[in-house]
């Protein structure tokens, strides 16, 4: 076993050799630029370095990238893993200390970070329609609403997601695949990252996606209490429940905004609703839900007869249900009932993580849709287009699979506090902001649940002034909406720019 052990690090010893070379294009990399090597093996230290160019509000922005992979280390200090990232820096930047610097993850937690990269915030962006929809030819084209000319980025692939891989095979799984284990090695990953490339003085920054969104939050409170990094803002798009409690009344009630919402969207709603303005009605499904429909759901089947009638009417008028439906389910309809059920006399189904997207099932029968109509459009024109601007752009080149989604199971979501340790490392840091982004449509991670989390997690109230919430007429992926796109990218620049102290402002209450 001993010897087997010994081989197994030389090899990954000799795999873990640095290569970095350097490319100088604005598309693709000259002739002769030697990419990593085609291999299934991989590269556990290695890097790619090209040059390009970006028009960004319609101004010429220079940056280098650099794509590659870093290694996660045992207690002796030898590779297990390595982590994938792609680095987009601002060439013409003099100083560096005062560059934010922001670091983003997706979610799953079995995904890489490619949705945001070229779908959000990255210089380069995915062919898709206005809506998100996927076109063809597949490819890239040039994000001009990337947030690269006030912050250099980061996407960083966790282990078993895009290239990353484990790489010694008697690791156990679990020292990756659970809330607190995919925390602490992303720690240890930022802070080599952050040392490796000189950026301990630069104002940093985390961005999350659905799951991304817990692992921020735990790691903005892991990075401050075992790295000693301390962070100028969280970003959390899409959020989860990052844990906060949330059971019976509470969490049957809260569905309801969100039916309203895509009840809305599909014209599902009776006239006088439907002509409103979708956030000029919102508020009053938002107001029924607390003041209502909590208190009655409260009382469970000791309610009277009456009462569980209007609620009914009520909920049927703000969701496009049935009366009968909702009857029949308690006054909680599930969220799979509810894909399956608002345009069921249409012959559709609706999305789970956006439910503007439709879908068609074997039969209209049954209490939940065949498929998610949403992931498939997105896999359909993300899947070729990572895999094009990776190797022709960013000239990485390797026969690894880019694991759009990663085997990382079993996951261990036991003990999850990460919206107490989110607000824990607010309550500690003077400095640390938040800003949450939702889309309206987003059934797996609902707007108005994002906003109830917003209310519990800082049961004081003493540090609201430092939260904030912001909602898009779009899904999971606001940013998919070209119109989403732009304002949500302006808000996020607003946003890192308004976060970064003036100088010489002490971090104190």
């Amino acid at each position: 076993m001993k010897k087997h052990f010994i081989l197994l690090a030389a090899v990954c010893c000799i795999t873990s050799a640095v290569i970095a070379q350097t490319a100088q294009s604005t598309t693709t990399p000259p002739k002769n630029t030697q990419p990593i090597s085609r291999s299934r093996v991989l590269q556990v230290d290695s890097a790619v370095v090209t040059k390009h160019n970006v028009t960004i509000k319609g101004k010429l922005i220079p940056y280098t990238s650099t794509a590659g992979c870093m290694p996660i280390w045992d207690e002796e200090g030898r590779p297990v893993a390595g982590v994938f990232y792609t680095y987009y820096e601002r060439d013409d930047v003099t100083d560096r200390a005062t560059r934010p610097l922001v670091i983003s993850f997706n979610g799953g937690p079995g995904t890489p970070s490619v949705w945001m990269e070229i779908g959000y915030t990255g210089p380069r962006l995915l062919n898709i329609d206005n809506e998100g929809y996927p076109v063809q030819p597949y490819g890239i084209g040039e994000n001009k609403n990337s947030i690269l000319d006030v912050a250099d980025i980061v996407y960083v692939d966790p282990v078993n997601t895009g290239y990353s891989r484990v790489v010694n095979k008697e690791t156990p799984g679990s020292k990756f695949f659970g809330v607190n284990e995919d925390i602490k090695y992303l720690a240890e990953w930022i802070n080599t990252f952050v040392t490796r490339k000189n950026r301990w003085a630069s104002p940093k920054f985390l961005i999350g996606e659905s799951y991304g969104t817990t692992r921020v939050s735990g790691l903005a409170l892991e990075l401050q209490n075992a790295q000693w990094m301390y962070l100028n803002g969280v970003v959390l798009v899409s959020p989860t429940d990052l844990g906060i409690e949330r059971s019976g009344p509470v969490q049957a009630a809260l569905k309801l905004p969100y039916f309203a919402a895509t009840a809305w969207y599909h014209g599902a709603l009776a006239p006088e609703l439907q002509q409103k303005e979708l956030t000029a009605f919102l508020p009053e499904v938002e107001n029924f839900t607390i003041n209502e429909l909590i208190p009655a759901l409260s009382r469970g089947g000791f309610i009277d007869d009456a009462q569980r009638n209007e609620m009914a009417a009520k909920m049927s008028r703000y969701s496009g249900l049935s009366e009968k439906t909702i009857l029949q389910n308690n006054l909680d309809v599930s969220y799979n009932l509810f894909w399956k059920e608002l345009l069921r006399d249409k012959g559709y189904t609706i999305g789970r993580l956006d439910s503007r997207y439709k879908g068609i099932d074997r039969q209209a029968g049954g209490d939940g849709p065949d498929y998610n109509a949403e992931l498939t459009s997105w896999l359909h024109a993300f899947t070729p287009a990572i895999n094009i601007y990776l190797r022709d752009e960013l000239n990485y080149k390797t026969d690894l699979k880019y694991n759009m989604f990663g085997d990382v199971w079993p996951w261990d979501n036991k003990n999850n506090h990460t919206g107490e340790n989110l607000r824990q490392a607010i309550a500690q840091n003077p400095y640390l902001h938040l800003l949450i982004q939702s889309g309206y449509f987003d059934g797996a991670c609902d707007y108005f649940n994002a906003k109830y989390s917003l209310w519990q997690l800082d049961p004081s109230g003493r540090l609201k002034d430092r939260l904030k919430w912001e909602g898009y007429k779009s899904g999971h992926m606001m940013y998919l909406r070209k119109e989403d796109l732009a304002v949500a990218t302006e808000n996020l620049r607003k946003f890192i720019q308004e976060s970064v102290p003036k100088p010489g402002t002490p971090a104190k209450y």
